[in-house]
């Protein structure tokens, strides 16, 4: 007998009828003989709703009440599935995240998990129970209602999978694995049977949706076993995240390609070449809250130099207000400018550590396509490139060929 741990996200139990699938799974699982935890997320598009309500009273909602609202989606949901689940002879019990209790910092809709009370959760299993806990949510330090923050379903289900010495932590979704890239980009896509946490990381920092990066982080820190199934069909193995190399990872130097079309780039020309001007422009971005991807810095003329980032597109408009009004006049100097219309792609690959020339065959390929680098940036098992945003499909499905990830990994004969 196994303890494993699903998430269902939002997709999954999008309606009722998604509800009663969810506990006809969970209760196969459970007459196989496993012991099953269920995290939830809201209903899809719950939580969107609920923020639309939430501006409906404030300009910017305070923090501490909108977690209390945004808390309500996950409530439902695990309701709705025990009901189903008993429905249908299998016993099963709620919890909220503060119920459990699953204890963050004081960061309202952005919180830190701390520590996770598993004695509830262990009791009930001990009875034959499912348990069903609500995903993206806890109880903070100070006794409030908290929240993890977009995609924090899966942090949970990974935090409560790493406090119960789970045998695997399986996340549900509408797909079923991981894949070479998106295969609504290129259909020849290939789902992968195992991908390693390095590389996981990687893609999912890199604008891959299928993981949130800090599920898998959370994951490496603790050796939770991952894996990604589909909650629309049965049967398959899904794609494992394993800590282990397979023969392949000497072979295979690109594993996935991933791509972020949600990319802004910022210039900060003709500024004064000194000591700590990095850290004036960048440190008053960051104190605007504002994440950073990228960094270019080049001399300038005459004793200035030049710098480009990249940030969300999001936080376009904004970052460009801080550097225009708070930064350029401290600097006595200076010329702020950008372009909303990029995109990033990356190629991830821990074979990449072992072969040579793997990014000069990604910019030979681009510049076959006339597909224009604006910026670079490489790590030990990756490349990511900054390109015009029209140009993003092109780049994906070239890239996607050029290192055949349509079949099986074949041995790379580059030296």
């Amino acid at each position: 007998m196994a303890l494993i741990v699903h998430k269902y996200g939002g997709t999954s139990v999008g309606s009722p009828e998604r509800i009663k699938n969810v506990a006809k799974r969970v209760a196969k699982a459970r007459a196989e003989g496993h012991d099953i935890v269920v995290v939830v997320s809201a209903m899809s598009g719950e939580t969107n709703r609920l923020v639309a309500l939430a501006h409906e009273m404030q300009e910017h909602p305070d923090p501490r009440e909108l977690d209390v609202v945004l808390s309500t989606g996950e409530q439902v949901t695990i309701g709705l599935l025990a009901m189903a689940l008993k429905d249908i002879g299998v016993d099963a019990k709620s919890y909220t995240g503060w119920q459990v209790a699953l204890k963050t910092d004081t960061s309202h809709t952005k919180a830190r998990i701390e520590s996770i009370d598993d004695e509830k959760m262990r009791a009930d299993l001990a009875e034959g129970k499912v348990v069903i806990v609500a995903g993206f949510q806890g109880i903070s330090s100070e006794g409030n209602i908290s929240t993890l923050g977009r995609g924090g379903s899966d942090t949970s289900a990974v935090a409560l999978a790493a406090a119960l010495k789970a045998d695997e932590c399986q996340i549900y979704t509408d797909v079923d694995g991981v894949y070479t890239t998106d295969p609504r980009v290129v259909p020849e896509a290939r789902r992968m049977d195992t991908v390693t946490f390095e590389e996981m990381i990687e893609l999912a920092s890199l604008g891959s949706k299928v993981l949130q990066i800090r599920s898998v982080e959370f994951a490496g820190k603790y050796k939770v076993r991952l894996r990604v199934l589909s909650s629309l069909q049965d049967g398959g193995n899904g794609t494992l995240i394993t800590f282990e190399e397979d023969d392949n990872m000497e072979r295979a130097a690109v594993t996935g390609i991933a791509f972020d079309k949600n990319q802004a780039r910022i210039n900060v020309r003709g500024v004064p070449d000194k000591p700590g001007v990095a850290y004036q422009i960048l440190g008053a971005v960051a104190d605007a809250n504002i994440e950073v991807d990228m960094i270019i810095q080049n001399v300038g003329a005459q004793g200035t130099t030049d710098f480009s980032f990249t940030v969300n597109q999001n936080d376009f408009k904004r970052t460009l207000k801080v550097l225009e009004t708070e930064v350029v006049p401290g600097l006595g100097g200076g010329e702020v400018n950008g372009d909303p219309l990029i995109a990033k792609v990356s190629i991830v690959g821990l074979g990449m550590k072992s072969h040579a020339g793997i990014a000069a065959r990604m910019f030979e390929c681009l510049a076959k396509e006339g597909i224009n680098i604006r910026m670079i940036s490489t790590s030990e098992i990756k490349t990511s490139v900054v390109i015009e945003d029209k140009y993003l499909e092109l780049a994906v499905r070239a890239l996607h060929a050029a290192f055949g990830l349509e079949g099986e990994a074949v041995e790379e004969k580059v030296v």
